[in-house]
């Protein structure tokens, strides 16, 4: 058996335990499990697999901060004081709550990423749909997987899997806006409309209107502030072009630093909240495409992109976005963006393939359970919630709302 085969075989095993989680074992065991299989059957050298995990050290980074934002906003009840006023606001009314809901999955996810919004508001939503006596929460609790998502393309920060895509290349912030701008603003549209139009018998239920509002401490308001401070931050960065793992980092630092001062809580507790195994997670897959890269996959598929662009690079577009956001669907989107990443830089793809690429696998996942590494978070934080849905169930939704919002996003990117 010749070593390609192998690397492959020991790729799509890795890429198994994630969406299998066999024992409940952590997804990352998995992933990290391959590359050390790899290490050992010196399928990979040392120095290529660190090439590889160095090549992720600005996603390391901006996980990092925004992790530790999230936690600290989550432990000081800043989410849940937002989700409280949107309850209040609702005045009542089901339907209202939803729309409110969802605004707030708009904000998390565009300014802290779409990981946050499936770690943090998801236990915040269904607290708040308990403390309104909400019938049927489920349908609420959709919002935080299916924003998570269709909001991830806003802003280069809205979503890891776009750091891995063009990595130092990323455009500034005008630019960006001025290609995703009209792509995002349909996909959270349609999104909204089909996510409502197919819940909405779930939603005309009256809600309780006499909602307490929690009190906010001096931390979280604090913690408010430098998830704002972030933001502002971050879109400096991004509209000079720069590197947004090193800033997230240092305000994620500095803030948790400062809240917990004023708070006067133990560090520990913070550290222990954070899902730290996503960062060995995101380095194994490095190391895993580093080695898939071996095998001629990554050259294969770029001579292929460069060949077609040169027939038609529109079809070559809508193909290969479509492609993707269906892989991401059966690998997960951030390995699908990693191999995507790397073919389009290698093929220098025209702008218009990358455009439809990242909107393939930042919006494609939202078809599946298992397709972005924040679907992964909102399922375990439902299961924690006592809630359950099964794949086929989210299969049946995600192929109304997906789909649609899929290709209009992409239609728009001819305009």
């Amino acid at each position: 058996m010749s070593s390609d085969i192998i690397i492959w075989i020991i790729a799509v095993l890795s890429i198994a335990g994630i969406l299998i989680r066999p024992f409940h074992l952590p997804e990352a065991v998995w992933v990290v499990a391959g590359s050390f299989l790899l290490l050992l059957m010196h399928l990979i050298l040392p120095a290529e697999a660190l090439a590889g995990i160095e090549k992720g050290t600005d996603v390391y980074l901006f996980l990092t901060g925004m992790m530790l934002l999230a936690e600290i906003a989550r432990e000081e009840q800043l989410f849940d004081w937002l989700a409280a006023h949107a309850t209040r606001r609702a005045n009542g009314s089901g339907t209202r709550l939803f729309l409110m809901i969802y605004v707030v999955g708009i904000g998390v996810t565009i300014f802290l990423s779409n990981d946050a919004t499936a770690v943090v508001l998801t236990p915040a939503v269904a607290a708040i749909t308990k403390l309104a006596k909400v019938k049927k929460p489920l349908p609420y609790l959709y919002i935080c997987a299916f924003i998570a998502n269709a909001a991830s393309f806003v802003l280069p920060i809205s979503n890891p899997a776009n750091l891995v895509i063009y990595g130092a290349s990323i455009p500034p912030l005008g630019l960006w806006l001025s290609r995703y701008f009209l792509p995002s603003l349909l996909a959270i549209s349609i999104t909204y409309f089909l996510l409502y139009a197919t819940q909405h018998k779930k939603i005309i239920h009256p809600i309780d209107r006499n909602i307490l509002i929690p009190p906010l401490s001096r931390g979280g308001k604090t913690a408010g502030t430098g998830i704002i401070v972030t933001a502002i931050l971050l879109l400096i960065s991004s509209a000079y072009g720069l590197p947004l793992g090193l800033p997230t980092a240092i305000a994620g630092v500095l803030t948790t630093i400062v809240v917990l001062i004023i708070s006067g809580n133990s560090p520990g507790k913070i550290v222990k909240g954070i899902s730290w195994s996503v960062l060995p997670l995101v380095a194994g897959l490095f190391v895993i495409v580093e080695a898939l890269n071996k095998t001629g996959i990554i050259a294969a598929m770029s001579k292929m992109v460069n060949n077609s662009a040169e027939k038609s690079v529109t079809l070559t577009a809508w193909c290969s976005g479509t492609f993707i956001a269906i892989v991401s669907n059966l690998t997960n989107n951030l390995l699908a963006g990693l191999i995507a990443g790397n073919v389009i830089h290698t093929a220098n793809a025209p702008d218009l393939i990358k455009d439809f690429i990242l909107i393939g696998v930042d919006l494609g996942p939202n078809l599946s359970v298992t397709g972005s590494l924040a679907t992964i978070l909102w399922l375990v934080a439902l299961r924690r919630e006592g809630e359950n849905i099964n794949a086929f169930t989210f299969l049946k939704l995600g192929i109304i709302i997906m789909l649609p919002a899929l290709f209009a996003a992409f239609g728009s990117l001819m305009i």
